[in-house]
């Protein structure tokens, strides 16, 4: 009596080892694509509410400090704007603050970020908030579309927006935004924009 098994032929041994074959090429494109359809994220990269990018209006303005504005004339840079009363409180000039020291830690793109502070209401701001965050745009907005168009939770004057270098409002922060996280999303959109 023989115990020999009876074994494969070397046809089906070689079918064998090409599904293999086939199964270790084709496992990555199937796991990719459930992956990009089936699985969700919780997280997200940017810190700052993500906006549908719309083109803000252009409109004659003046700069406090005498002279015609239009926001064309910052097209092709990056742009931190607020809003605020020309009798900047505490919390007015934090977000001043913050938006000068994420532009300063741009290293060697800093030139590629424009401030922008839309002044509401009559009067001028401080001597000293010229001085302290010189380059700043100052700019009077008090009826103006542009203000109409930011979109906010609570008051406009909570938030910190960015426009991008088409003109476009992309990203908006929170009341108290965290510096640091600003910092991130415009590194990380310096890094991989082809304009501005």
């Amino acid at each position: 009596m023989s115990n020999d098994a009876p074994r494969s032929s070397p046809e089906a041994r070689g079918n064998r080892t090409l599904w293999l074959v086939l199964a270790v090429c084709i496992a990555p494109f199937i796991a990719s694509f459930a992956a990009y359809y089936f699985y969700q994220p919780d997280g997200r990269v940017n810190y700052g509410t993500l906006i549908e990018a719309k083109k803000l209006p252009v409109e004659p303005l003046v700069q406090v400090a005498g002279g015609g504005f239009m926001l064309r004339q910052l097209e092709g840079k990056w742009i931190f704007l607020t809003v605020d009363d020309a009798a900047c409180d505490a919390y007015c000039e934090k977000k001043l603050w913050q938006i000068r020291q994420v532009r300063k830690t741009q290293g060697k793109y800093p030139e590629r970020i424009e401030r922008l502070w839309l002044i509401t209401g009559e009067g001028a701001p401080d001597k000293r908030l010229f001085q302290e965050f010189e380059g700043t745009w100052m700019v009077r907005a008090a009826r103006s579309t542009l203000l109409e168009t930011l979109p906010h939770d609570g008051n406009v004057k909570d938030h910190i927006y960015l426009i991008d270098p088409l003109g476009n409002l992309v990203l908006r922060y929170p009341r108290d935004a965290d510096p640091s996280r600003i910092r991130k999303d415009l590194t990380r959109l310096l890094r991989v924009s082809r304009i501005g």
